[in-house]
Parts: structure tokens; C-alpha cells; sequence
């Protein structure tokens, strides 16, 4: 368990890494249906991105930690759900978005709970 759990918080953190500077260089054009959205919200999807390279890297950080630092993986796996949430507002206000974001709402519900359950397993291993 205690393999699983690192090796899927360094992907999640390597993953976030990745697309918040896919966002900050790509703004607008790393959301697939964005179009030309604007100024406002080209700052606002490269500022995002940059909280979403911390956010990454503070996954990175946690598994890394001796022994890893579960509680910080519950907070962040907790914050991913969050978000997932966050989407369904946004399908409640304004209707179905792009696929893709489907997608990623489909694994930011499923994932969190994987985590949690990893992190409980390593915390009874540890102790």
C-alpha cells in the first residue's frame, strides 16, 4: 500500500506540475472549448495555473516526507474533491461543459476517496 500511495501522489503531483505550466504558457488555449474568452480570463487561467504548480508540488513534498506526511495527503486529496464539487456548481448554473472536462470531473471524484483509503493504510502500517 504504502508503494501505491507514493507512486500515485508523485504521478498527481508530477500531473499538476505539468498542466498548471501548460496553463501559464498556454492560458486560454490549455481549456479546450475556452475560445477567445478574454483578457480577464487568460490572466486568470495562467494565475490559476501557477497555484496549480504549488498545489502539485505540495503533493510532491508530502510523499516525500519519512514518514509520509498522510495528513497533508488527505488535505490535498480533500481539496481535489473540493474542486470536483466546484464543478458540479458550475453544471448547475450554466449546463454541461467541453467532454473532456467531464473527464476530469469523473477523476476528481473517484480519486480522492483512493487516496484517503491509502492514506488511513499507511498511517495503521506506520503506527
Amino acid at each position: 500500500m504504502s508503494k501505491l500511495l507514493k507512486v500515485l501522489a508523485l504521478v498527481m503531483g508530477y500531473a499538476c506540475v505539468a498542466i498548471g505550466f501548460a496553463h501559464i504558457a498556454l492560458g486560454n488555449d490549455s481549456v479546450p472549448d475556452m475560445g477567445d474568452a478574454g483578457v480577464t480570463a487568460d490572466s486568470q487561467s495562467r494565475f490559476f495555473g501557477a497555484i496549480f504548480v504549488g498545489y502539485g508540488l505540495a503533493w510532491i513534498w508530502a510523499v516525500r516526507r519519512t514518514p509520509i506526511a498522510v495528513d497533508a495527503i488527505r488535505w490535498l486529496a480533500g481539496i481535489f474533491l473540493l474542486g470536483a464539487f466546484a464543478r458540479l456548481v458550475s453544471v448547475a448554473v450554466h449546463g454541461w461543459p467541453h467532454w473532456f472536462q467531464i473527464v476530469l470531473t469523473v477523476i476528481e471524484f473517484v480519486l480522492p476517496p483512493v487516496f484517503f483509503w491509502l492514506a488511513q493504510a499507511e498511517r495503521k502500517r506506520a503506527a
